[in-house]
């Protein structure tokens, strides 16, 4: 299972928010290209960039982070975070991403982000599944649609995705564990999806389970940031996983 540590960013500035609200940003480096660094040191090869501004603006925002960090280190990254039309993906690539996800546009643009999907192809574009209490969410997770999230997962596997990032805002940032259930439901339904869990993330010992019931990868935030999980475990645990 992939180790993907993430960077969030408002400013410029790698923050954390709790549950997607930005009122309760936290700062914890001025310097993302730091933070990137020090993962790649501990032998972390991917990195989950999500532009905050971006998604509260609807557009891409904090490309320039994405620029630095792509030049600078061998990190794979793929950001996320208000890439809404052509151009905002056509910057997000030019920038150093090697993948893009996409959430509210895949709600609200279907046809657009399926356009992405032929264009680019399945291995570049992750679809953004957030979801609160079964209900896909939208724009930064200020609005919940009517699309169930298994349903919407299967709608676009059907499509040709392969990766599918899977965040339950109700425990993302709140450090009391990742919903297992869910992605064990998931899973069962669409045992050939890439799943990437995310959000709640607390302890080392969560990771193994998420591997065993089939993740292809995990998304940590917070859980580093607070040293809830130290980076010698993550080194420890990539170096024993191959």
């Amino acid at each position: 299972m992939r180790i993907i540590p993430a960077i969030d960013l408002i400013e410029g500035k790698c923050v954390r928010l709790s549950k997607g609200d930005y009122s309760t940003q936290k700062i914890y480096n001025e310097s993302p290209l730091e933070v990137a660094k020090a993962f790649e040191a501990h032998g972390i090869d991917h990195l989950h960039l999500v532009d905050l501004d971006g998604a509260k603006s609807k557009h891409i925002v904090n490309h320039k982070v994405l620029e630095t960090i792509a030049s600078k280190t061998s990190l794979k990254i793929d950001f996320g975070g208000g890439l809404k039309t052509n151009e905002d993906l056509k910057i997000a690539f030019e920038c150093g991403a090697q993948q893009i996800t996409g959430g509210s546009i895949a709600v609200k643009a279907p046809a657009l982000f399926e356009e992405w999907i032929r264009i680019y192809g399945s291995e570049r574009i992750i679809l953004g599944a957030d979801f609160q209490d079964d209900f896909i969410a939208t724009d930064g997770w200020l609005e919940t649609s009517s699309h169930h999230l298994i349903d919407f997962v299967a709608a676009y596997q059907n499509k040709g995705i392969q990766y599918v990032i899977c965040t339950d805002i109700s425990k993302d940032g709140m450090l009391q564990g990742p919903s297992f259930k869910v992605y064990k439901d998931l899973l069962k339904k669409q045992p050939n999806i890439k799943l990437i869990a995310s959000g709640g993330i607390s302890t080392f010992e969560e990771l193994p389970k998420l591997a065993a019931m089939g993740c292809e990868g995990t998304i940590i935030g917070k859980a580093i940031y607070e040293n809830k999980i130290s980076m010698k475990e993550l080194e420890d645990y990539i170096i024993n996983s191959n």
